[in-house]
């Protein structure tokens, strides 16, 4: 019976053409507004480890001097360089990369292809099995290699292809990075977590990922200069980049990963025991004021999700039931310019449920309709967003997730509101109608 109540539903589509277009486009649009905005607060709130998220940390020091503290009581959100490294060393957790941003010259050595920079980022050895970076070609480097400071590299494979010949494996060549030559150790297969957790600060926070890998070692005995946000709360002790290395700046991320979730009290304990020793030796006046952020309490704390985002989405399903509204008004006058059909059906035997389940039938026809043109104009919205704001693109397309939840909302929102006006159509009086024929 529902085939044929389905059948029904379809034909009833070209009775009246403009009240059908009409209410096909009101949910659609409706139904592109709420999953656009939907998709991108979907993409922007994803947490891209969330079977790590407790035991993958953030761990955040208060250095400041005494009398200047932040306004929010929070600690600076990167380390300085010496911390980042004294916890590296101790190796108080399981795996823990420190980490920084650069933006080297890569010099190809071809005629057609003149130097150029790129986006890279100085890390341990670690990094890569933290955060389950896909290997295409090759592994990390060793840790002797980190320990060295040897010159590998693990690069991407768009980068890869740019330099090489595209498919090829160039474990073993050279890459001459800021005029210094580099061993290919690894390539990375295509990676861009989202948002990319790693390096929320310095960095677009839904980019891809970065085309050069580098030793942090290394980078500092070639002095590689960092590419983000420094926090100075006094002056380097000397000038240039060594000075940076000795000074109270803050400029360092730094992430270590937990065996397991149960011993992020032992990590902190480890952490206030380090301020403890470094207050001794006439650092860190301030009381201990250090935090501990899991992936999801560090998306939280960086803001990653703006309130402007939220907003937007919940004006646009405000917006979805004004569409609604619209729709069930037009389900009204058509349902209701067909009373005679009704009562002919009554009076030949269907009861009131059997009408409810052909008109409610109906509704969900055009709730299907109105999904298939909604997705349409949602991935035009979406290419449209990604025109204005190159940043966006990989918060800005259409995965299963959200294509089966365009389909849903578009069925759901039909079905809601073809309620009263099905209800209407089912107290039409059979003898009245007969009566009128």
């Amino acid at each position: 019976m529902f085939r044929y109540y389905l059948s029904l539903g379809f034909r009833s589509l070209r009775r009246n053409p403009v009240l059908t277009a009409l209410m096909v486009l009101t949910l659609s649009v409706g139904v592109a507004a709420s999953i656009t905005t939907l998709t991108i607060l979907h993409a922007m709130s994803g947490n891209p480890l969330p079977h790590k998220n407790e035991q993958l940390l953030v761990p955040l020091l208060d250095n400041l001097p005494a009398d200047n503290g932040n306004d929010d009581g929070e600690p600076p959100e990167q380390l300085t360089f010496m911390d980042a490294m004294k916890l590296w060393e101790q190796k108080a957790a399981s795996r823990q990369t420190p980490l920084y941003g650069l933006s080297p010259a890569i010099d190809s050595g071809r005629a057609d292809l003149p130097p150029f920079f790129t986006e890279g980022v100085a890390i341990g050895r670690d990094f890569f099995a933290m955060f389950e970076a896909p290997f295409l070609y090759g592994d990390a480097w060793s840790a002797e290699e980190d320990a060295r400071a040897a010159k590998v590299a693990v690069i991407s494979r768009s980068l890869a292809d740019r330099l090489f010949d595209s498919g090829s494996n160039p474990v073993g060549k050279t890459v001459r990075i800021s005029d210094n030559d580099f061993s290919i150790v690894g390539v990375l297969d295509s990676w861009n977590p989202v948002p990319k957790v790693y390096r929320l600060i310095g960095s677009e926070r839904f980019d891809t990922s970065e085309d050069v890998f580098v030793p942090i070692r290394t980078a500092v005995a070639l002095e590689f200069d960092r590419n983000g946000s420094m926090d100075c709360s006094s002056e380097p002790p000397a000038p240039g980049f060594q000075g940076y290395l000795q000074s109270e700046c803050n400029w360092v991320q730094y992430w270590a990963e937990l065996d397991a979730a149960s011993s992020r009290s032992r990590y902190a304990d480890y952490l206030l025991a380090y301020v403890n020793e470094q207050k001794a030796l006439g650092r860190f006046v301030r009381p201990p004021n250090n935090r501990l952020y899991n992936v999801g309490e560090w998306l939280d704390s960086r803001g990653v999700v703006d309130d402007d985002t939220r907003t937007s989405t919940w004006l646009s399903f405000a917006f979805l039931l004004v569409c609604l509204v619209n729709t069930v008004g037009l389900l009204l006058a058509k349902f209701s310019a067909r009373p005679g059909e009704i009562g002919v059906r009554r009076a030949l035997g269907a009861t009131r449920a059997d009408v409810f389940r052909q008109y409610l039938t109906e509704a969900a026809v055009i709730g299907v309709v109105g999904a298939l043109i909604g997705l349409v104009l949602t991935w035009s919205a979406l290419a449209y967003i990604r025109s204005l704001d190159a940043s966006l693109a990989l918060v800005t397309r259409l995965d299963g997730t959200m294509l089966v939840t365009a389909v849903a909302v578009s069925i759901a929102a039909s079905l809601l509101a073809g309620l009263l006006p099905t209800w209407r159509a089912c107290q039409v009086v059979p003898a009245l109608q007969l009566k009128s024929q």
